[in-house]
């Protein structure tokens, strides 16, 4: 193609409905890819889609996030397995003295495990659901803490998986220069509304400050008399979840050392921290000297057989693969629409009628709207970063802003979404039903929306 035309806008329409359709965002990259190829050099698909996939592999970038990416799921797998965070849960149980310290102390479990949302949506639920239950507190308000303390602290947090992935992304289309796509994702940090919203609501809710209303009402009713929640059933959880590493760290979690220690938790963690800083922010660097010591630490200990150790980390490198996955099915897209000269019309037709007042606000619904029905965060971000950044560009709207809208949108469909990885995971931590968890939370997750909404249009 010579000209941009609106024929580039079917791949993106391909890829939305077949998402929307079929919930696994990885075949849908990969299907809107080859109907984008088939449009643009239809006798030459196959090669073009090989010479396209062998160019993203080859890229500098992906070897980054599949490399730390799998280093984060590595240094998960030995945290869990330790059983280092089940300790926090019996320590809780002497700390807490009712129905509020309960759930703040499991907020405050949720803010520490900040490094990624599945180890802590796994974690918080199940270390405290024995402390929650002792006060009364409904399976669905744990649930609710735990989801609010999932995604949203992990993207406000830079040394998280959320930060290592969309700030590889930033690099790779532009946003950002190689090796500053940390320091960029940072910038946008204040303006992620929804995540920011979304803790200080469920602050708010513990301390009793904002009363249980709706669902969540009735649920905190029948647990002051007694009523046990309905136990999520395991098999619905792990059919549900569209992500094949949920099921293997799930796996990990039931085998989870019960009588792990604290130490054996906290030292990587701190670790992870203080090398990542040291080595200015660079996350790789951190994670390979994080591990150099860790492993030895646990090693000393007996905790487990070195030969084990490494069998653990690759079994936790495997639970990162479909967010590795995503990662080079959405680069190929993109690529692809670059060929079609996607972003060329997306801005051409739009930046007449899009004023950089309105792209935050507008970026932020439209997204939200898709990352809710598809329940894909990453894969919807990853879809729709190559269309919206360069008009964002070009109408010189504020870039940290709309990185802020990007990311606030992906921790809302990462929460609110009824079949979202996190969700799921919430509701199989804290031993809550899955329907009665997304339903009980919703109300709040809109309230944080509604407010985000506003205050993208006010700080525009």
């Amino acid at each position: 193609m010579s000209e941009p035309t609106a024929l580039s806008l079917i791949p993106p329409v391909v890829v939305l409905v077949l998402a929307i359709w079929l919930r696994r965002p990885i075949l849908s990259l990969v299907i809107g890819a080859l109907v984008g190829l088939v449009l643009y050099q239809p006798a030459d698909v196959l090669n073009n889609f090989s010479d396209i996939s062998l160019s993203v592999m080859a890229d500098e970038t992906i070897g980054w996030l599949i490399l730390v990416c799998g280093g984060f799921g590595a240094l998960i797998a030995l945290l869990v397995k330790t059983g280092g965070s089940m300790a926090f849960g019996r320590h809780a149980l002497n700390l807490a003295k009712g129905p509020k310290s309960s759930l703040f102390m499991s907020f405050v479990l949720g803010v520490v495990i900040f490094i990624d949302d599945y180890l802590n949506a796994l974690t918080v639920g199940s270390t405290m659901k024995r402390v929650t239950d002792k006060f009364n507190v409904s399976r669905e308000m744990l649930a609710y803490v735990v989801d609010s303390t999932a995604a949203p602290i992990c993207v406000l947090v830079p040394l998280s998986t959320w930060a290592v992935f969309f700030g590889g992304l930033l690099v790779d289309n532009g946003i950002a220069g190689e090796g500053q796509g940390i320091a960029v994702y940072m910038s946008a940090i204040p303006y992620m509304l929804y995540a920011w919203f979304a803790v200080l609501m469920v602050l708010l809710v513990i301390l009793g400050v904002m009363p249980a209303f709706g669902p969540m009402k009735k649920a905190q009713q029948a647990a002051a008399q007694g009523q046990a929640a309905l136990p999520q059933d395991e098999a619905d959880a792990v059919q549900t979840s569209n992500d094949y590493g949920v099921k293997a760290i799930e796996e990990e979690f039931k085998h989870a050392d019960s009588g792990g220690k604290l130490h054996n938790f906290f030292v990587p963690i701190f670790l992870l921290v203080g090398f990542t800083l040291y080595f200015d922010i660079d996350v790789l660097k951190g994670l390979v000297a994080t591990l150099a010591i860790t492993l030895p630490y646990y090693g000393v200990q007996r905790l487990m057989p070195l030969a084990e150790m490494m069998e653990q980390m690759m079994d936790g490198f495997k639970s990162m693969l479909p967010a590795i996955c995503t990662v080079i099915a959405a680069f190929v897209f993109k690529d692809v629409c670059d060929k079609l000269m996607l972003p060329q019309y997306v801005i051409d037709n739009l930046s007449p009628y899009m004023t950089p007042q309105l792209l935050p606000a507008v970026v932020f619904l439209a997204m939200s709207i898709l990352a809710f029905a598809t329940g894909s965060s990453w894969g919807i971000f990853a879809v729709s970063i190559p269309i919206v950044m360069p008009l964002a560009q070009a109408v010189d709207a504020n870039i940290p802003l709309v990185i802020g809208a990007l990311l606030s949108a992906s921790s809302f469909g990462s929460q609110a979404c009824f079949y979202s990885d996190s969700t799921v995971l919430a509701a199989q931590g804290s031993g809550c039903n899955l329907v009665s968890h997304a339903v009980t939370q919703l109300p709040y997750a809109l309230i944080a929306a509604g407010l985000t909404f506003i205050g993208l249009l006010l700080l525009a």
